[in-house]
């Protein structure tokens, strides 16, 4: 009886020791970002990837959008809280979904393909990965699916209890935006001009709808924008109706190889076929610095898909949640049911009390 009592005892000092050791916070210097590693899940969910790219290609064969969906939704994650799978949460009595502001309304897509992931993941590794991480891996993979550049995704991070409409509304770039405010947006999340060029390169195989762009074809006489190639703007307003009868529509954002992860885009630009005020404004007469960007992404395929690597990766490290810090989600789209203690200093009291009892009986 009393090495029974023993190894209690030395079980419930060990699970108390691992506590302590997991309440400590972050060491000084210690940023949440340098947490993050490619390997976090080897031992806890090695299936991760094989189970989320099947996920995403099955979807890629049936809509090619996809891969540019998801994308966009790491993006849209990231420059809002953070990496925390805030864009994933719908409207609830208690959360202000950002999937409703304003610049999100009608053109975040891909969330049934991430609540699907998550469901398959959940079915092979219960409660381990996070919503966040799945949109990081899952950027990536789009990448890949396209033709792209392929890197290595550092993970680890947790996801938000909550989101933020307000901020979505503040902090996602609008396609009329002049380049100095898109430059002050990404500033804001510490990224660079070049990171600003070389994320927006992701429009490769993107798509937007005829209302995104339609003052570009019609100002208030209904002439075009006459930045635009004029054989381009033809067909576009043929597309898109100055009545608006074709706001749905949607066109390539890189209309020579729209569904290939390559420079095209770039070579867009230079010849005046930027889709969006956005993306033309990159390579204008009054934007010397972001044009220069242009052209050298636009001549070379390597060096834009190296930077847009590095500039992926340092996007997807903005203000993750690790350690103790948010939750691993059971599902994307709401956080869980329950009641939350400050970290697990409940259960380390409990625990505590409970190895001071087991000792004094013994």
């Amino acid at each position: 009886m009393a090495v029974i009592m023993w190894r209690a005892i030395t079980g419930l000092i060990i699970l108390c020791a691992s506590l302590i050791h997991a309440a400590v916070p972050v060491p000084n210097g210690t940023v949440a970002a340098d947490l993050l590693s490619p390997d976090y899940y080897k031992d806890t969910c090695p299936q991760l990837y094989h189970t989320l790219s099947g996920v995403i290609l099955t979807a890629v064969k049936t809509d090619i959008r996809i891969a540019a969906s998801l994308l966009k939704l790491h993006f849209l994650d990231c420059f809002v809280q953070g990496c925390d799978g805030s864009i994933l949460l719908v409207e609830t009595a208690k959360i202000r979904s950002e999937q409703r502001a304003s610049h999100n309304m009608h053109t975040v897509r891909g969330l049934n393909v991430v609540y699907d992931i998550k469901r398959a993941v959940e079915a092979v590794c219960p409660a381990t990965v996070s919503c966040a991480d799945i949109l990081a891996l899952s950027a990536q993979v789009a990448s890949v699916v396209g033709g792209g550049p392929t890197w290595q995704v550092p993970l680890g991070r947790r996801d938000s209890l909550t989101a933020n409409k307000f901020l979505a509304n503040q902090n996602i770039p609008g396609v009329a935006f002049t380049v100095d405010y898109l430059k002050n947006s990404f500033a804001a999340q510490g990224l660079t001009t070049t990171d600003l060029v070389a994320l927006s390169g992701a429009h490769t195989i993107g798509r937007a709808h005829c209302r995104t762009f339609m003052d570009r074809l019609y100002d208030f006489s209904g002439n075009p924008d006459p930045s635009m190639d004029s054989t381009y703007s033809d067909s576009l307003r043929a597309l898109c109706p100055r009545d608006g009868s074709g706001a749905n529509y949607e066109t390539y954002l890189d209309f020579s190889s729209p569904d290939i992860f390559d420079n095209g885009y770039y070579m867009g630009l230079q010849v005046n076929q930027g889709l969006l005020h956005t993306d033309q404004e990159l390579y204008s007469s009054t934007n010397a610095d972001t044009a220069m960007l242009v052209s050298n992404f636009s001549s070379d395929q390597k060096l834009f898909f190296d930077q847009f690597v590095e500039s992926m990766i340092k996007m997807s490290r903005i203000g993750v949640l690790t350690g103790s810090d948010g939750e691993i989600r059971h599902q994307c789209d709401f956080v869980n049911v329950g009641i939350r203690f400050p970290f697990s200093y409940f259960w380390l009291f409990w625990t505590v009390l409970v190895t001071y009892i087991c000792i004094t009986l013994c």
